[in-house]
């Protein structure tokens, strides 16, 4: 039976027709008003109607192919969408036709959530059951926030754009991490917070600066439903009032530059620091740095054999190879009985 490694991504529009079926895909049946998805679709034609997301998954598998070949590991490498093209669906029957029996998968969220863990292997369990007899086996790798590979590719980041800013400046400087925000209700039902307040703990610790804050962004649904705060233009605007004039934001909880970073963070948040005089130096993500790439090849190699180290760095150890039957929940509920639904810039992570 062949193997493959399959990119599990949220997938997005790669073209100005394609940006309302695309948002309609994400938001069926969650009942959002059709205004908002007008705005979050004006949100992508100012980036030409292009969500960068495809782009950077296909630019990653193609660093990680002779990265994997060059420690004699050879898996065909397939990605996988949840709202557009390719579709994991369209790809496990790919995979399936091509003789693959089975899959290892990484997917593009480096926390455990609903959103970035549960709601991906509900995916995938829909499309094998769609699909029927000869559907590939699916086995997700381990969760990645603490692996030292991670964590170096982020700091190197950090490091950058620190030394962007004008040397008198550079020590007074402010780093700040963010990243998706998501309900409060969510969150006590799974390690999401935790985790991305120790990889903040490390990536700060890792780029040698000694203060730092975490903060979200992106954030969704009706006002009478609490989200993880505070918000990163909320933090920006506290941080100018102190006297801070400059903020490094470190992207950390997204693994490439897709448009709720380059709108929310390149757009709003900068627009938000020239209101109150602090200038924001925005940090890379992961995308191919080395350190990450190698990192995906490692946790392919321990899937592959048991006897491979496990790496980590920091407080915890590594998570678990197979999610437990209840974790990561959604529990996030409007007043009305419905779930939350999203009202960032991409309602999503496209």
């Amino acid at each position: 039976m062949k193997h493959a490694l399959l990119l599990v991504s949220f997938g997005g529009p790669e073209g100005p027709d394609d940006v309302r079926p695309f948002l309609e895909n994400v938001t069926r049946g969650r009942n959002v008003p059709r205004e908002r998805l007008e705005e979050v679709a004006h949100h992508y034609q100012l980036f030409g109607g292009v969500s960068p997301i495809n782009a950077q998954n296909r630019a990653l598998i193609a660093a990680l192919e002779p990265e994997l070949a060059a420690h004699g590991i050879e898996l065909p490498i397939y990605l996988g969408n949840r709202n557009w093209d390719p579709y994991l669906e369209d790809t496990l029957r790919e995979m399936r036709e091509a003789g693959a029996g089975s899959a290892l998968a990484f997917f593009t969220s480096a926390f455990s959530s609903y959103s970035g863990c549960r709601q991906y292997r509900e995916d995938i369990a829909r499309a094998q059951e769609a699909i029927g007899a000869g559907a590939p086996e699916v086995r997700k790798l381990r969760t990645f926030y603490n692996h030292p590979g991670f964590v170096e590719a982020n700091a190197d980041r950090v490091r950058d754009a620190l030394a962007r800013i004008p040397g008198k400046r550079r020590d007074a400087a402010r780093l700040v991490f963010t990243a998706h925000s998501i309900p409060v209700a969510m969150a006590e039902r799974c390690r999401y917070a935790e985790q991305l307040a120790e990889t903040a703990s490390l990536v700060a610790a890792a780029a040698g600066v000694e203060g730092h804050s975490v903060v979200y962004q992106s954030r969704s649904g009706p006002p009478s439903v609490p989200w993880l705060e505070p918000d990163i233009c909320d933090e920006i605007r506290v941080l100018g009032a102190a006297g801070v004039r400059d903020v490094v934001v470190s992207p950390v909880g997204f693994v490439s530059d897709h448009i709720e970073v380059l709108y929310d963070l390149d757009r709003e948040a900068v627009e938000t620091g020239a209101e109150v005089g602090v200038a924001v130096w925005r940090a890379g993500t992961a995308g191919t740095h080395p350190a990450f790439v190698a990192m995906i090849r490692e946790l392919v190699a321990e899937r592959l054999d048991p006897s491979v180290e496990k790496r980590t760095v920091g407080r915890f150890g590594p998570s678990p190879d197979t999610c437990a039957p209840n974790c990561c929940h959604p529990g996030a509920m409007s007043r009305n009985g419905r779930a939350a639904q999203p009202r960032g810039s991409t309602i999503g992570a496209g």
